[in-house]
């Protein structure tokens, strides 16, 4: 694939060894909806999406690839998915504002959410390297990594920040268990993917090659081993 543009400060070092854990774009709708408690997200405008999860089951706007994933406490959570994900049915736009609240339930970190994928694919051999996102991960490979990456979370062309406790960068910060992290994901004109993670730009990919279009639009969360869990979402198009 062409080269990615960086345009932050951390660069990639290569990839980690072992494992990792259609709307068109418009404007925003002057109102929103929002699923009730109890019962799927019901039917929306063309605007503004979001989920809760404040119901007993996932209800018809999601596909799960693995039994794992459930609804806990009015959250979307999972342990040892092992990257079969959850995606959500619903198309994004082109350019759209993701954002969510995702908590670890362990040291391990491990947040993982895919941006303008497939829809249905999910892992098919013990590393994910056949991703048909965009690949934002918080506290990865055992809180020691935070990572955006195009296709494939172990790619050489990965952009990453290394963890590091005592770092007085908040990005360098390793995730804390329990602590919810609200992540904002944009792309406005059709390639840029900025990531953002309680209001600090973490990462931003410039991509020649975008995905989008057939294949590529659809969200969802994903893991590996350690226990996470996901919340608030709102897709926003831009």
């Amino acid at each position: 694939m062409p080269g990615l543009l960086v345009s932050a400060a951390c660069v990639p070092e290569g990839p980690a060894t072992g494992d990792a854990s259609a709307r068109p774009a418009g404007t925003v709708a002057s109102s929103v909806s929002s699923p009730s408690a109890g019962a799927a997200p019901g039917a929306q405008g063309t605007g503004v999406f979001e989920d809760d999860f404040n119901r007993p089951a996932l209800g018809p706007d999601w596909n799960a690839l693995s039994s794992k994933w459930a609804i806990d406490d009015g959250r979307l959570c999972a342990r040892a998915a092992r990257n079969r994900g959850v995606w959500l049915k619903r198309p994004l736009p082109e350019n759209a504002r993701i954002e969510f609240d995702a908590i670890a339930e362990a040291p391990d970190g491990d947040l993982k959410a895919e941006l303008w994928g497939d829809g249905r694919s999910g892992a098919t051999a013990a590393s994910y390297t056949n991703a048909t996102s965009y690949l934002v991960i918080l506290g990865g490979w055992k809180n020691t990594k935070h990572v955006l990456a195009r296709l494939d979370e172990h790619s050489a062309e990965r952009l990453e920040i290394d963890v590091d406790p005592d770092s007085d960068d908040d990005r360098a910060r390793p995730v804390a268990p329990g602590q919810p992290y609200r992540f904002r994901i944009e792309r406005r004109d059709g390639r840029t993917l900025s990531w953002s993670v309680n209001d600090v730009e973490y990462l931003e990919l410039s991509d020649p090659a975008p995905l989008s279009g057939p294949g590529h639009e659809h969200m969802g969360f994903n893991a590996w081993d350690a226990p996470v869990c996901f919340d608030n979402l709102r897709i926003t198009p831009l």
